[in-house]
């Protein structure tokens, strides 16, 4: 899943980072040790991408039954929504470091069950174990580095976190690369994130407790300590700041008590805030964002690359510029504003879609035609072909889609001329190899591939910096203090189940509207997302907390978007209205 950058991340933040850190290395080591939670996160979420071309192979029922690779790939979404719900119960009462324990014992028990899976059952049970780390871990680890960091490089280390989950999905496709022509290949590809968690566990036993943790449980001598370790210098300022930010905190969680949700959604800030934090969060995955992300190995297989090394080579370039995307928003956020770069975001998104949508569309209906005499040069043609009245008209397209259990051989030498279509087998995809053929179950060949690949590219550098990061920030920004737990765990579960619907039905969709008609979708989406940002979503860029929320109280639904309206600002410092 999509992870965000911290919005109050610039160039002199990384330096002051930089220079503190080589003052006092404790500060990186407290940091990257809770980080490699993020760099799990983010490879046990992309990782499934490059497997799953290798479990369909070793599993021929998962290439028969479409919702059965949706359910290997959405059930780390399920988990990760119950580890996130608990999780947040467990990072409470019984802090941080525990918590982050917990995920690296899941991560590490996930990743074993599901290298030594015997069957699809037992694969989709490993995958439930390391979705509840990464629910965990989603929440603990950023949480444990923003609580370990002094006060001036909080975001920037905050954001290692964040550059640790895009750098787990890039990882996770190197990974997958090298496996290939390793015998036990997905198994290797899935177990490999157990070395990482047991790394982490190890140096658990070092890592101090989160010192707002323990001044919270009254254990404060234990969070002096810490303290002082971390600010060399200050230690006694920060100590007295953190005293009256807990106190705050523990008066805010009693009033929180007796919020009563009725009562919340009365207040027009926080409804309004709600309309466009929760709205952000949905657009983010209905636009489609996870199903390139979990499947793109396969997307570029439907495109005609027809190779399974060939296709997770060419998913690096979409991993890549996923990272590469989070970092130029540090760069945009604070200087563009998020309104604006939302909507610049979502305009690139949907010229990628229709891009895509236009190829995949040319690819289907312009795929080689089936040859009967290259088919009956084989033993082994594929029955819905053999017994259809009109198979002089088939095209590979067709066979694929006539019978989940066929597919296309093509001369290697001269892809677009006609093939074979046979029956599925590992018999049949050797005997169409040795004939110096290529073998096809998800796509046909198509001249057209390179320009997919592109379309996929434009998509992720459009998406990255502004989609894959606004939503995170304005939901740390839209809500009022006293509502903010409560509105930010409303839209995290509406985040964690959006990705869950986009990513179970993706491969259906592709399976029966076609793989043209389902981006189409998407870019229908994205179309309307741009006009939900234009009418629903604030400007928050530059705004204190308190005035988000008189913003907030004070705007009402911009339908008229195209007409610049001014607030009414009232200078408290000065006495002017």
């Amino acid at each position: 899943m999509e992870g965000g950058v911290p919005h109050n991340v610039d160039a002199s933040a990384f330096r002051e980072c930089l220079s503190l850190s080589w003052k006092n290395p404790y500060i990186l080591q407290l940091a990257f040790s809770a980080g490699i939670g993020g760099l799990l996160f983010g490879y046990d979420t992309g990782v499934i991408s490059g497997a799953l071309l290798y479990i369909r192979d070793e599993f021929p029922v998962m290439q028969q039954k479409t919702w059965l690779q949706e359910l290997v790939v959405s059930m780390a979404l399920v988990g990760a929504i119950i580890g996130a719900a608990v999780g947040g119960w467990v990072n409470d009462r019984f802090g941080r470091k525990i918590t982050i324990f917990g995920a690296d014992i899941l991560f590490l028990s996930g990743s074993l069950v599901m290298a030594a899976a015997p069957n699809p059952t037992v694969l989709i049970l490993g995958r439930f174990l390391v979705g509840l780390g990464v629910g965990a871990a989603s929440m603990a680890a950023p949480l444990y580095i923003s609580e370990t960091s002094p006060t001036k490089i909080r975001g920037a280390l905050v954001a290692l976190n964040s550059f640790l989950i895009t750098g787990g999905q890039f990882l996770s496709y190197l990974i997958n690369l090298a496996f290939t022509k390793t015998s036990g290949t997905w198994r290797w590809m899935l177990g490999v994130a157990a070395a990482p968690a047991l790394i982490q566990i190890i140096l658990m036993f070092w890592l101090p407790e989160s010192p707002r943790w323990l001044y919270r449980k009254g254990q404060e001598e234990k969070a002096k300590a810490i303290l002082r370790k971390i600010y060399v210098e200050d230690a006694e300022a920060e100590i007295e700041a953190l005293h009256d930010q807990v106190q705050i905190e523990i008066r805010l969680q009693e009033e929180a008590k007796n919020i009563k949700m009725s009562e919340m959604f009365k207040n027009k800030a926080v409804r309004r805030g709600l309309y466009a934090g929760v709205g952000l969060q949905i657009f983010q995955q209905f636009v489609g964002i996870n199903t390139v992300m979990y499947y793109s190995p396969t997307i570029i297989q439907l495109a005609g690359f027809a190779s399974n090394q060939l296709a997770l080579l060419l998913s690096l370039i979409t991993s890549g510029l996923n990272a590469f995307g989070s970092i130029l928003s540090i760069y945009f956020i604070d200087r563009t504003g998020r309104k604006k770069l939302a909507v610049i975001s979502l305009v690139g998104v949907t010229c990628s879609l229709v891009l895509l949508t236009s190829i995949f569309h040319v690819a289907t209906t312009h795929s080689p035609l089936v040859s009967p005499i290259a088919t009956n040069q084989f033993n082994n043609t594929c029955p819905s072909y053999a017994s259809a009245m009109d198979s002089g008209s088939w095209h590979c397209m067709t066979c694929l889609k006539a019978n989940p259990i066929c597919g296309f051989c093509a001369d290697k030498s001269n892809k677009l001329s006609p093939g074979a279509c046979l029956l599925t087998s590992e018999m049949a995809e050797k005997e169409c190899k040795a004939d110096k053929s290529e073998w096809y179950t998800e796509g046909c060949p198509s001249k057209v591939g390179w320009v997919a690949i592109i379309g996929l590219a434009l998509y992720i550098i459009s998406f990255s910096p502004g989609m894959g990061t606004v939503p995170w920030v304005m939901n740390s920004e839209l809500y009022p203090l006293r509502y903010r737990g409560i509105c930010g765990g409303i839209a995290s579960t509406v985040l964690w189940i959006s990705n869950l619907i986009v990513s179970q039905t993706f491969l259906t969709m592709t399976e029966t509207l076609g793989t043209s008609w389902t981006f189409l979708v998407f870019a229908v989406i994205a179309v309307l997302a741009i006009f939900f940002v234009l009418i629903f979503v604030p400007e928050t860029k530059g705004l204190p907390i308190e005035e988000v929320e008189k913003m907030l109280e004070e705007r009402s639904v911009n339908f008229k978007f195209w007409e610049v309206r001014q607030r009414k600002k009232t200078d408290t410092m000065n006495g002017n209205t």
